[in-house]
């Protein structure tokens, strides 16, 4: 099962690595990572994407509450939460393909930000289903490039993660 954990830790050197160690260690799957500093310089939300059972995701929040630089950290999936990922595509834009791939961007109320003769820059943000369901309406052959950042995520109403 797909859970999103929001940590809090301490913005020193290091602390991305022992997160990350802690997964690697114990074989466990990061898949998406985003971190950054809050409004508190010296603290950082990183915010990552893993699965697995309800047995596992309890032994990796154990695991990573022990770890000297998580402050603290929350479970976004155990309630309603906003989660939201960007993504920049190129993608080949010659002849009839520009105004079709106009159209799809349109569709997906994504922009295009870069524009050459042949080439789109596409930049798009949703959940991950949309991205994915963006990139699978897309022509394989006029991919050029995809860049993803990771999900970001942030509970709804009242509940937050602060200090």
């Amino acid at each position: 099962m797909r859970r999103i954990i929001s940590i809090l830790l301490e913005n020193e050197a290091g602390a991305l690595c022992r997160v990350a160690g802690l997964f690697s260690a114990r074989a466990y799957n990061i898949e998406s990572l985003t971190v950054a500093p809050t409004e508190d310089p010296s603290v950082s939300r990183l915010t990552l994407v893993t699965g697995g059972s309800d047995e596992i995701i309890e032994q990796i929040t154990k695991q990573l509450n022990k770890l000297v630089d998580v402050i603290k950290l929350m479970d976004l999936s155990e309630s309603q939460h906003i989660e939201r990922e960007l993504m920049l595509v190129k993608v080949s834009a010659a002849g009839t393909a520009r105004e079709e791939l106009k159209r799809l961007v349109d569709i997906f109320r994504g922009r295009i930000i870069d524009v050459t003769n042949t080439i789109y820059v596409i930049e798009l943000t949703g959940t991950s289903e949309k991205l994915d369901a963006f990139v699978n309406g897309l022509d394989r052959k006029l991919i050029v490039e995809v860049v993803r950042s990771g999900v970001s995520g942030i509970a709804r109403g009242e509940k937050s993660l602060r200090i």
